[in-house]
């Protein structure tokens, strides 16, 4: 990413995230992917229970996945 680029919305929280928790964004997004057709916070609360995310980086992945997902 440029300089001039700055991530925006939920991923912004992007880079932090990669670098607390040691996996690419990649990992989270495969994760939520293979959780189906769970509703938005059971998504949340399960990447907070299983992989101990903070609520704001779990809200931010499951925000930009179910948004990319509704994108096609």
């Amino acid at each position: 990413m440029s300089e001039d680029e700055k991530l925006m919305g939920p991923a912004s929280y992007f880079p932090s995230i990669e670098k607390k928790y040691g996996q690419p964004i990649s990992h989270w997004l495969a994760l939520l992917e293979a959780l189906g057709d769970r509703k938005y916070m059971e998504m949340v609360a399960w990447l907070k229970s299983e992989h101990g995310l903070g609520h704001g980086h779990a809200n931010a992945l499951v925000a930009y996945h179910l948004n990319r997902s509704a994108r096609g």
